[in-house]
């Protein structure tokens, strides 16, 4: 009887031994292996101090921790902008500046002022004068530093004729003298002598183009057919 007991206990301990082996036991994921830096260990600090602001590494900061580079200013001139301009007076512009630059610098040209043959292209010289919408004959000497004073024709400032000027014999240079006539409307005259074989009247000055009422006015006295 008591043999009978202990081989009922072995089997019973038996089974639970197999049914303890044969039970489902949960996995564990595998640990995640941290990447080791190289040897020192400086290659997070290398990467941070890239990053900073600053530019590449090793690079001398800037006085002042100012990056930005300072530009060089170009030499001054000064020029004398005249006439019928908003703000007339001395003008300092950089070197290699027009005429342009030099009307803008002086508050632009007035409403209604004549600019025909104002070439606004023209580079300026230290020391010269612009004379907005004032006819040739009214402009002062040549100044001492070489450069003239021009009108809105462009020509060097010089007084009116003093015998009147015949229309269909004078040559550009001729009518260049006249107040208020530059190279380009002294070729319009010539050029409608031409087609028109020549002027009868002085009236006729009214018919070329570039001269209004004003400028006939100014003209008709200085001139002969």
């Amino acid at each position: 009887m008591t043999a009978l007991g202990v081989l009922l206990v072995v089997a019973v301990v038996f089974a639970v031994q197999q049914f303890w082996g044969g039970r489902t036991q949960s996995v564990r994921a595998p640990e995640v292996v941290r990447a080791v830096a190289p040897y020192g260990g400086q290659s997070g600090a290398v990467e941070r101090k890239s990053a900073e602001p600053g530019g590449a590494a090793g690079a001398p900061p800037s006085p002042g921790g100012s990056t930005a580079s300072t530009g060089s200013t170009g030499t001054a001139i000064v020029v004398d902008v005249s006439g019928k301009v908003r703000s007339p007076g001395l003008q300092r512009l950089p070197a290699g500046s027009r005429v342009e630059d030099a009307l803008r610098a002086a508050g632009g040209v007035r409403p209604g002022a004549n600019t025909e043959g104002l070439n606004r292209a023209r580079l300026l010289v230290d020391g010269e004068q612009v004379l907005v919408g004032v006819p040739v004959g009214v402009t002062g000497p040549v100044m001492g530093g070489g450069s003239s004073a021009t009108g809105i024709g462009g020509s060097v400032s010089g007084a009116a004729p003093s015998a009147p000027v015949s229309l269909n014999t004078a040559t550009v240079d001729q009518l260049d003298t006249l107040p208020g006539v530059g190279p380009v409307l002294a070729q319009h005259i010539i050029d409608y002598r031409t087609r028109h074989g020549g002027f009868r009247t002085v009236d006729e000055l009214r018919e070329v183009n570039g001269i209004g009422d004003r400028r006939f006015s100014d003209l008709q006295k200085l001139v002969r057919p």
